[in-house]
């Protein structure tokens, strides 16, 4: 505990200067969307279908979100030399038009109903099938037409893409950024195999982890944003181990929020991660180390979405007694050094490590 209360004294202001600088970039970023979506309306306003279409896309964006892989790609590009609004922009706006696209179709996949406080997009849909009287399945209208505006999103953040003003002889950019729409669907996928395997193995769940969210939330934004700076392969080398230590640290503090965080935060049902039966490495652990009476009861309650709050709470208790949470607390500690120290060997100036210095902090205080 008292190291839990040093760790906060010290690095409270830089996690302030950071949150001020994603503020800032927010400011920056969402008329630059608004003008997005402003030619996207034009587009189609006399098709009242596709303008449907376009307006759901855009309360998806606008209705909250950290901004945090368009921010990573700025600043990043920022740190590293790059001078131009111009150019990075329309990467860090793919970057965000991308999460969009993931979140719809991840909604769909978990059945989630909520997102960021609001009805999911294949709920709202769902609900206009059912108000409107049409004929068919309103469940199946509603996931149909959630599966085109994720398709939409992902549509625009290719179409963004293109517009970037690559370095001449910068095709690792593109790579990069493939790399990145194709690994989040690995795994997914991936994830979606682990709840049936008997023992996945930490080796499995690891590269679960990295896939999922690890690379595609912090370490390909990262990289896109030095690469269109025009990073050397020295600054690569440190940035590639700072981004993969910062990315797992952010999936696995994820996890923890998606059983033992504030709803109201977090956008969604706590204990949505046990009703979906997500195998993270908070079940891992916890089954590694419970007696078998609480590892049969917990499995027991995995996947079961009727869950209610008493049985959530039991499989949180199970998970903190038997030292889960504490184990993916001390995994989270060991990326978030790891992280430190690729930090302290780079050539940085003050704005650029002052960035990423809070970006560690953050990581490990953030409660949404």
């Amino acid at each position: 505990m008292e190291l839990t209360r040093t760790v906060e004294r010290t690095t409270r202001p830089v996690s302030y200067d950071f949150l001020g600088r994603l503020a800032e970039f927010r400011e920056r970023l969402e008329p630059e969307l608004a003008r997005f979506f402003a030619r996207k309306r034009a587009e189609v306003a006399l098709e009242p279908e596709g303008l449907e279409l376009v307006e759901e896309v855009e309360r998806l964006i606008t209705s909250g979100g950290k901004r945090l892989r368009p921010s990573l790609v700025y600043y990043t590009y920022r740190a590293c030399g790059g001078e131009t609004d111009a150019d990075v922009l329309p990467l860090a706006m793919s970057t965000e038009l991308l999460h969009t696209y993931l979140l719809i179709h991840d909604d769909i996949m978990d059945h989630s109903e909520v997102r960021r406080g609001q009805a999911a997009a294949h709920a709202r849909f769902r609900e206009k099938h059912i108000e409107s009287r049409y004929g068919g399945d309103a469940g199946d209208f509603g996931r149909s037409v959630a599966i085109l505006l994720g398709d939409l999103a992902h549509t625009w953040a290719v179409e963004l893409y293109t517009t970037v003003r690559t370095p001449p002889g910068n095709e690792a950019l593109d790579r990069a950024f493939s790399r990145m729409c194709e690994e989040v669907i690995r795994g997914q996928y991936l994830e979606m195999l682990l709840p049936h395997e008997a023992d996945p193995g930490e080796d499995r769940l690891l590269r679960a982890l990295r896939l999922k969210s690890g690379r595609y939330s912090v370490e390909r934004p990262i990289e896109l944003g030095a690469l269109l700076a025009g990073v050397s392969a020295v600054e690569l080398v440190w940035l590639g181990t700072y981004g993969r230590a910062i990315g797992e640290a952010f999936q696995l503090h994820d996890d923890i929020l998606g059983t033992f965080g504030d709803a109201s935060a977090v956008g969604k049902p706590v204990g949505s991660d046990l009703m979906e039966g997500k195998y993270t490495f908070l079940i891992h652990h916890a089954l590694r180390r419970a007696a078998p009476e609480e590892g049969r009861e917990l499995r027991a309650l995995l996947g079961r979405p009727d869950l209610d709050a008493d049985q959530v709470e039991r499989g949180r208790d199970i998970i903190r007694e038997t030292g889960g949470l504490a184990a993916v607390q001390e995994m989270i500690g060991g990326r978030l050094e790891e992280a430190r120290a690729a930090l302290d060997s780079a050539s940085l100036g003050d704005e650029g490590r002052a960035f990423f210095g809070g970006l560690i902090d953050y990581s490990r205080r953030r409660d949404r």
